[in-house]
C-alpha cells in the first residue's frame, strides 16, 4: 500500500492491531480486533474514536476582509443560508453543479473572519476546483498538517470534558477553538453517526497524543470504517459516491431539508447557485424518484447494487439499493434505495438477492432516532 496516503494516526492504527484497507486514496482501519459489531455497539453505549483525518479541511475568506462578503460568495455555489449562519455555528450543505447534481456534501462553520469547511476525502480535488473557480473574490486554502478525530457516543461529552472542561457547553452544531496542552483544537459538536459527539481538528504532530489520551479513558474505544458505515446507515445519512453523486439532485436525495426557506423560490436570497432552476423546481413540485428507506423482511441484508422490483416476479427493476447491510442496534437488515417517489410508506417491494426476490417494506428514515444534544 506504498502508494496510499496515510493520516497522522496511521502508526497508532497498526499498534492497535487494525485491519487496514484502501479508502479514498488512504490506508485506513476498517476494524480493530474487537470487530465491527462490538465497535458499533460500543459507540452506541459509550464512546467511539474515529480517525477522519483523510477528510479535507478548507478555509475560505473574502479578499475584502468582510465575512459577509465571503458568506454571500459561498451562497453562489452552495444552496443553503450561509449569510444567516451565526459566528460559532456550523451547517450542513452541498456544492451543486450546473445540472443540479451534488458535487459534494460538506460542513460549513462560521469562525468570525473566515469559514471552515470539511469535505469528503474522495472529493477534495473537485471541491477545491469548484470553490476556486467560483470564488475569485475569496482566498480558498486547503489546511495542511492537521488531523481530524471524531469522538462519538453518549460518553463522548464526559470524555472530552476531562481535556476540555467547557466541552459540555457546546450545543449541537456549535464550533469553537480551545487549547489542550498548548495545542489549538478546532472543535465542533457534530458527527456522522446519529450520536452526540464531537469532531476535533488537531495539528498532525499532536493527533496521536490526543487520540492516545482519549483511548486511555475506559469509555473510549477505537472504531474503524466498518462500524462507521453501519452507524451512519442506521442514522439514515448519505455516503458520497454511493447514495449521492453528481447525477443526484438534493430533492432526489431527500436532502431538501438542508435548503432553508430564504434560499428557496420566493425567499429573500432564492437561487443564484449552480443548477438552481432544477433544484428549486424539484423542491416545489417534487421528483419522480427519491431516496427511500427499506426494511427487508427476514435476516438477509440487501446490499449496494441489489435491484428492486415492484412485484415478486416479472417486470423491470424500479430502483437499486445504494447502501445496505445489517444494523446491529436495530438488530435487523436495512437499506437505502432510489425508488419511485409516489410509492407510499408501508408499500412492499422486492429485492433480487442472489436470484431470489425477497420482500422489503418502505419505511421512514432514520432507522434509529438520532441522539444529538440540541
Amino acid at each position: 500500500m506504498a502508494d496510499l496516503n496515510r493520516t497522522a494516526l496511521h502508526a497508532l492504527h497498526l499498534r492497535l492491531g487494525a485491519k487496514m484497507v484502501p479508502f479514498a486514496g488512504y490506508d485506513m482501519p476498517v476494524q480493530y480486533p474487537a470487530g465491527v459489531l462490538k465497535e458499533h455497539l460500543h459507540t452506541r453505549s459509550a464512546a467511539g474514536l474515529f480517525d477522519v483525518g483523510h477528510m479535507g479541511q478548507v478555509l475560505v475568506s473574502a479578499i475584502s476582509g468582510r465575512q459577509a462578503d465571503a458568506a454571500l460568495a459561498l451562497e453562489r455555489l452552495i444552496p443553503v443560508d450561509i449569510a444567516g449562519l451565526a459566528e460559532g455555528r456550523q451547517r450542513y450543505g452541498f456544492l451543486t453543479n450546473d445540472a443540479g447534481g451534488i458535487i459534494d456534501d460538506l460542513m460549513i462553520a462560521n469562525r468570525g473572519d473566515h469559514f471552515f469547511i470539511v469535505v469528503n476525502a474522495s472529493r477534495k480535488a473537485e471541491d477545491l476546483a469548484a470553490l476556486r473557480a467560483g470564488l475569485p473574490d475569496c482566498d480558498v486554502a486547503e489546511v495542511p498538517g492537521r488531523g481530524l478525530i471524531a469522538l462519538q457516543g453518549p460518553g463522548a461529552e464526559a470524555a472530552l470534558a476531562r481535556l476540555v472542561p467547557d466541552a459540555p457547553e457546546f450545543a449541537f452544531m456549535d464550533v469553537g477553538i480551545r487549547n489542550w496542552q498548548g495545542v489549538e483544537l478546532w472543535i465542533s459538536r457534530s458527527g456522522y453517526t446519529g450520536e452526540d459527539g464531537f469532531e476535533i481538528s488537531v495539528p498532525d504532530g499532536f493527533a496521536e497524543a490526543l487520540a492516545e489520551r482519549l483511548l486511555e479513558m475506559p469509555e473510549v474505544a477505537p472504531i474503524g470504517l466498518g462500524a462507521r458505515d453501519s452507524l451512519r446507515l442506521e442514522a439514515g445519512l448519505c455516503l458520497y459516491g454511493h447514495d449521492i453523486d453528481e447525477e443526484t439532485s438534493p430533492g432526489e436525495a431527500s436532502l431538501g431539508w438542508a435548503i432553508q426557506k430564504i434560499r428557496r423560490a420566493g425567499g429573500a436570497r432564492a437561487g443564484g447557485f449552480p443548477g438552481a432552476e432544477r433544484v428549486l423546481a424539484e423542491l416545489a413540485d417534487g421528483t419522480s424518484r427519491k431516496r427511500r428507506g427499506l426494511r427487508p423482511e427476514g435476516r438477509a441484508p440487501m446490499r449496494e447494487g441489489v435491484e428492486i422490483y415492484a412485484t415478486e416476479d416479472g417486470g423491470a427493476p424500479i430502483g437499486r439499493v445504494t447502501s445496505g447491510g445489517f444494523g446491529p442496534s436495530i438488530e435487523a437488515p436495512m437499506a437505502m434505495a432510489y425508488l419511485p417517489a409516489d410509492l407510499p410508506e408501508g408499500s412492499t417491494v422486492y429485492g433480487d438477492v442472489r436470484g431470489k426476490r425477497l420482500p422489503a417494506r418502505i419505511v421512514p428514515m432514520p432507522f434509529r432516532p438520532a441522539t444529538f444534544k440540541r
